[in-house]
């Protein structure tokens, strides 16, 4: 090859938090050393009004392929994300509008501009999927779905775990993998990307491509980033982090991370080489540094990456001031507040660090809240307000009466 630096490159994108490749590596290798340019994409149901910390993954393999000239295109499921992708649910997904998932989506371009490139001379596309599914007729829905069966869908997990507890299963639910693959006939790929949850949808828009077009696509899986009990970090989960949340936020979140998970973290979250990520853990197996300098090694990563790399330090001595110093954050928001005294639990709404007053007694009681350093455990009491006083929820959680 005419570039001796590709063939790395390519071993990189193949290894790097992937989960698994159909139908197997080796092939998808070698059309990639072939030099021939490849269509691929990965797609985004818009059921949160922000992209996350596993979208970014997919969008970190993508700027992959993007950098090595192929042709990426970003998904947006507005026809899919109405009806709510099943996968891993023991319950029925709320039915979004066509407006609720496009309002949505109206970021999703500008937080993914932070990692892909959507001008220059290979920008990325950005299609959404009512462009083709829309325009289906009830004869085309029929002629689609005589390619499966209903032993191919019952069998996957979520629907036999909702039999057994004797749940509903709609048939809705049951079309949302059939709607997901035409994607990839309507487009027309090579390759699809998505974590390894969606292993199941992105093989039925392999077969249904194959079945109608009579075209090889490959399936690139990501490893997902999990708790230690095996549980994926999302939105069902709730311990989602969005890619637009504030660059401190961000980092102490990532920090709370438990440390089972550092090493994936930097595999599907940031842009070093697997031989950097291999040096940081040669680094801690030697003890020149320890375990929480890595994690905060990976929060600066993911931040400079969502916002920028002044911002990623700034929230790095933000945390080590508050953590390490046990000292307050150099800005904390301030709250102007009329009455001379107030019940607590008012208090704590008002300022914003609670979103009810049962939600602030429940902070409370679980003796969360700090109010001019002293810990608070009664939430029937009334707090004297007075200028500079400092409010805490939790370890993150600041306001200051104005």
């Amino acid at each position: 090859m005419k570039n001796k630096n590709i063939h790395p490159k390519i071993k990189e994108v193949l290894i790097k938090g992937v989960g698994n490749i159909y139908p197997n590596r080796e092939l998808l290798e070698r059309k990639l050393i072939s030099g021939q340019k490849i269509r691929l994409y990965c797609g985004y149901d818009p059921s949160t009004p922000s992209l996350h910390l596993g979208h970014m993954a997919t969008l970190l393999k993508l700027s992959q392929f993007q950098e090595l000239g192929h042709e990426v295109i970003m998904l947006i499921g507005d026809f899919t994300g109405m009806i709510g992708d099943p996968t891993d649910k023991l319950n029925v997904r709320k039915k979004l509008t066509r407006k609720e998932v496009l309002s949505n989506a109206k970021n999703y371009k500008k937080l993914a501009s932070n990692i892909l490139n959507f001008t220059g001379a290979n920008p990325v596309k950005v299609f959404y999927n009512s462009r083709w599914n829309d325009k289906l007729s009830f004869l085309n829905l029929i002629e689609m779905a005589s390619n499966f069966t209903v032993q191919q869908i019952i069998i996957r997990d979520m629907f036999q775990e909702r039999i057994k507890r004797k749940k509903p299963i709609y048939l809705h639910e049951f079309l949302y993998p059939l709607a997901q693959a035409y994607d990839s006939v309507a487009m027309d790929v090579n390759l699809e990307i998505g974590g390894e949850d969606q292993t199941f949808n992105m093989l039925c828009g392999r077969d249904l491509l194959r079945t109608l077009k009579n075209k090889e696509k490959f399936v690139l899986t990501l490893k997902l980033l999990t708790d230690p009990i095996g549980k994926k970090m999302g939105k069902t989960e709730g311990n989602i982090i969005p890619m637009d949340a504030k660059p401190e936020e961000m980092f102490g979140k990532i920090m709370s991370w438990p440390d089972s998970i550092v090493g994936i973290g930097f595999e599907l979250l940031t842009k070093l080489s697997m031989e950097d990520i291999k040096e940081i853990f040669k680094m801690i197996e030697k003890k020149k540094i320890n375990l929480r300098d890595a994690k905060a090694r990976l929060a600066k990563e993911i931040v400079a990456i969502c916002h920028n790399k002044k911002l990623a330090i700034r929230a790095g001595n933000e945390f080590d001031l508050i953590f390490r110093e046990k000292k307050l954050p150099t800005k904390i928001p301030e709250i102007k507040i009329d009455k001379k005294n107030i019940g607590i639990l008012e208090l704590l709404v008002k300022v914003k660090l609670a979103s009810s007053k049962s939600d602030a007694k429940r902070l409370v009681l679980q003796k969360g809240v700090k109010i001019g350093g002293e810990i608070q455990t009664d939430w029937k009491k009334n707090i004297e307000i007075k200028r500079e006083m400092v409010i805490q929820v939790g370890k993150r959680k600041f306001a200051k009466i104005a």
